[in-house]
């Protein structure tokens, strides 16, 4: 299966006619937040196929063009807290970054991060008694601590997410909130049993049944 995996930044080739040409082949996209309604919409709507997402600390709602508040992309679901199978696949999500100020949703401390992670606990353990495993895919808005998180408080990991691929083993994080400006950048990591990616920007995921690739394109 190939997914496409967006956070952070519109990329000009996806928000575009050409969407369907590069990326026709995706049956499924997973979105890392703070990234415009619009785009998502776009995206759900070329590709016609499921669309998850969490939102990002940047994220709020908008007034559309007959004067609607909108607080989501329509056509697209919010896993913020929960965990959904679609396609097969075992799909969580948790929202947000670290609280930095005292503006502006989407922002939690460690131990709200720690309590929102428990609300999944049952979800977690039914998936297992089901299928035989708790999670496959976990989708963040901020990186875990010290994978590919920043110094300042802003951009600082959450350590409930090193507990949670301890725990849970999910084969891929994936995140995105840290900026990529470089390509020499590490945005793939390897941590235990999961892969951790920093989506900004764009990332083509390959999934297999036995060994996951991910690909840049």
């Amino acid at each position: 299966m190939k997914i496409l995996t967006v956070s952070d930044r519109v990329v000009e080739t996806i928000y575009s006619t050409a969407i369907r040409r590069l990326f026709g082949d995706v049956e499924l996209v997973l979105a890392c937040g703070d990234l415009p309604y619009q785009y998502l919409e776009f995206i759900v709507t070329m590709l016609d196929v499921p669309l998850l997402y969490v939102f990002g600390n940047h994220d709020h709602g908008v007034f559309t063009a007959n004067g609607r508040f909108k607080d989501a992309p329509e056509g697209c679901i919010n896993v913020d807290e929960r965990v959904v199978e679609v396609k097969g696949l075992l799909i969580g999500g948790l929202e947000g970054s670290m609280r930095y100020s005292g503006q502006g949703g989407h922002q939690y401390t460690e131990d709200d991060m720690r309590w929102k992670a428990l609300r999944m606990t049952p979800r977690l353990l039914w998936n297992r008694l089901k299928y035989g495993r708790f999670l496959d895919i976990l989708i963040t808005h901020a990186p875990p601590y010290r994978i590919h998180d920043g110094t300042d408080r802003c951009h600082t990991g959450f350590k409930t997410f090193l507990r949670m691929m301890d725990i849970y083993r999910p084969r891929y994080l994936i995140h995105g909130h840290t900026h990529v400006y470089s390509p020499k950048t590490i945005v793939r990591t390897i941590y235990r049993h999961t892969q951790v990616v920093n989506t900004y920007g764009y990332q083509v995921i390959h999934w297999r049944e036995r060994k996951p690739e991910t690909d840049d394109r």
